[in-house]
């Protein structure tokens, strides 16, 4: 379990999430795809649900991490990490696959700091891929690592599979 953070007025953790909480996790990113039908063509299935099928390749492939996120105790959001650009197949980058925090959660620096937490806990060489019609995500990724590398960030556009990016490099240090 990582250290627990104090955030504006909450206490935020990032947790490894274990593969006895793959249905939180599920669930989780359930929520996350219907924020990202908003602005994504995603079809639900006839189940009712949007369904994420490498979900159970984070706790039985090497270089996957899963993380919960939690707000004073409660469950906030989810993070996903994996090794490897998504754009280039570089295998020496970090690649934040999917990163979510609960909307009754946001706009209180809570995706910030848990950002930051996870950069700090893999250091080396990020890429952080945001589509281009996720307006809203654009502003949150700039500032959130402009803060963590302490100067400007300037995305690539890049395309891979019809989809249009906005594509964030930096590189997290090693932690002293």
């Amino acid at each position: 379990m990582t250290k627990p953070e104090e955030g504006p007025g909450a206490h935020i953790e990032v947790i490894p999430a274990a593969a006895e909480q793959e249905p939180a996790m599920a669930n989780l990113l359930e929520l996350y795809a219907h924020d990202f039908s908003e602005f994504h063509d995603l079809e639900i299935g006839a189940d009712g649900r949007f369904g994420y099928p490498s979900l159970p390749l984070y706790w039985s492939e090497p270089d996957r991490y899963p993380f919960l996120v939690k707000m004073d105790g409660k469950l906030a959001g989810l993070v996903l990490v994996k090794r490897g650009s998504e754009v280039s197949g570089n295998r020496t980058f970090w690649d934040m696959a999917e990163f979510f925090v609960l909307r009754g959660c946001r706009r209180r620096g809570i995706g910030t700091q848990v950002a930051h937490e996870v950069w700090r806990q893999f250091p080396g060489p990020w890429e952080v891929r945001v589509m281009q019609s996720n307006v809203s995500a654009h502003d949150f990724w700039m500032r959130a690592i402009s803060a963590f590398t302490g100067e400007a960030i300037h995305p690539v556009y890049a395309e891979k599979g019809g989809e249009r990016w906005k594509l964030y490099t930096f590189e997290s240090k090693a932690a002293k």
